[in-house]
């Protein structure tokens, strides 16, 4: 687990940062896969990819900022930017990144539900990647396994901050293989008979689902925000209603017009 690839004087590079933006490339190079294999708006994928990827770290770092730990940021206005110190929530990096994606397709006449049914499996491929990110950076960790086993992170790193040298379930790592298992179960189904727009409400509903069991297991944010439930599992919860209802109006749609 290293924080830092290498200094540059007394400026380090971070692993971070790196695996980060890995992750975007990565995640961009799989939708244009995506894309070209369905033959419609490939070209765009790049621009779509760029501006995505630049709204997500935004509006990944502001959900964490504003949905988990106001108390702190509140007091320290200057350190919102200081992303390296732990904090950008998925859930707000993707609502960032998908309505960029959809502004963009309004503006260039471009079916934002068809082009969202094709490559929103490769989102799960940048989450999975950056959950390495925050495994190598000592963040996402999760709570004191109670015995021998887990991992144990270094000193310096927000984990070892707020439980020391004790074992800690690998939570960032569970989640990132669960990715990569839900990225096949997406393309897996974009080979059936699917409803318009079904993909994607497929896609919100497993992640929260799989967001709301492993906040079990997290050790960061551990505070009841609704219901005794914490945050990411409150928006995770109103997410999946959302994304079901969706689902069966977009089957219900597909049939009517297809009648």
């Amino acid at each position: 687990m290293h924080q830092y690839l290498f200094f540059v004087g007394g400026f380090p590079v971070r692993m971070y940062g790196l695996v980060l933006c890995a992750s975007i490339f990565l995640a961009t190079g799989t939708a244009y896969f995506l894309a070209k294999q369905d033959g419609r708006w490939q070209q765009h994928v790049i621009d779509i990819g760029i501006y995505g990827g630049f709204a997500g770290l935004i509006g990944g770092r502001l959900w964490d900022v504003f949905f988990f730990d106001w108390d702190y940021y509140s007091h320290h206005l200057s350190e919102i930017p200081f992303v390296w110190q732990g904090g950008m929530a998925v859930q707000g990096g993707i609502i960032f990144g998908v309505v960029s994606g959809i502004i963009y397709c309004k503006f260039h006449n471009i079916d934002w539900v068809e082009f969202g049914d094709i490559v929103c499996p490769s989102i799960l491929i940048g989450q999975a990647i950056g959950r390495i990110a925050n495994l190598l950076n000592g963040d996402a960790f999760g709570t004191p396994t109670g015995g021998n086993f887990g991992i144990i992170y270094p000193e310096g790193t927000l984990a070892y901050k707020t439980y020391g040298s004790v074992p800690l379930w690998p939570a960032e790592v569970f989640e990132g293989q669960l990715d990569v298992v839900l990225f096949v179960i997406l393309l897996i189904f974009r080979c059936t008979n699917h409803a318009r727009g079904q993909v994607i409400c497929l896609y919100a509903m497993l992640y929260s689902i799989l967001r709301f069991v492993l906040e079990f297991l997290r050790g960061d944010y551990t505070e009841p925000f609704l219901f005794r439930l914490t945050s990411a599992q409150s928006s995770s919860l109103i997410f999946f209603i959302i994304a079901l209802i969706l689902f069966i109006y977009c089957e219900f749609t597909d049939k009517q017009h297809l009648l």
